[in-house]
Order: structure tokens, then sequence, then C-alpha cells
């Protein structure tokens, strides 16, 4: 991991300790944190639903910044474990839309080439 790099997208995107903070293996941004950086960056989003039944969905996320543009997808299981699925809430779309907006904005502002995720893309990487 470039810290000298992560150091300087934190400034220009005037994050906190409180938008970030240590996974085991990774470092994780709060949704608070996903918002402010895409705020921040301008970065604009146009949302497809692929596929939506009762307990599964997924969602593709066509995001803009600047001149740089990505296609990125979310998806969201419900499950009562996660052998079994990869959410344990109802709302699938939501968290499906959550997860393709992290992965979007992550990747159009460089943290996602540096090791860094968003806290909505798995039920483990919530802070404990």
């Amino acid at each position: 991991m470039n810290r000298d790099k992560l150091t300087e997208l934190y400034k220009a995107y005037e994050l906190e300790a409180t938008d970030v903070f240590k996974h085991q293996h990774y470092l994780i941004i709060t949704r608070s944190g996903i918002d402010k950086i895409q705020a921040k960056a301008d970065i604009k989003i146009k949302y497809e639903v692929v596929n939506c039944e009762k307990n599964f969905c997924v969602v593709k996320a066509l995001a803009n910044h600047s001149d740089k543009s990505i296609e990125t997808f979310g998806s969201a299981l419900k499950g009562t474990n996660f052998n079994d699925g990869n959410t344990n809430t109802w709302y699938v779309m939501e968290m499906a839309e959550k997860r393709a907006m992290s992965r979007a904005v992550l990747k159009l502002t460089g943290f996602y080439e540096l090791g860094v995720f968003g806290e909505d893309e798995s039920e483990e990487f919530k802070r404990k």
C-alpha cells in the first residue's frame, strides 16, 4: 500500500479519522466517508437494475468523474448466514445500490487500487 498516495487522497477528500477504520486485512471507508468523497469529487452516478427478486438483487452503477467513467456492479443476496447469502437485511435492492456506489466512487478516485474498500461492500467489513 502506498501510504503517501493514501494520505494525499485523505487530504484531497477531507476525510477524518471517523471516516476510516482498519479491518483485519483492509482499510475501510465508512458510508459517510463514501458520501463525502462522492460530493467532493462531484461524481455523478446512474443506476440500472440488472436483476431484482425477493431475496436477490444486482445493480449496475454507471459513474462519471472528470474525464473518467466506469461501470461496476453491486449485489445482495439475503441469507441467514454467509454460507447462503451476503447480507442479512431484507432490503436487498438498497444494499446492492450502496455496494455499487461504493465501488464506483472508490474506483474513480483511486482508493480501490490502494486496497481500500467501502464498509457496505461486505457484511464482514462492518465496524465492530
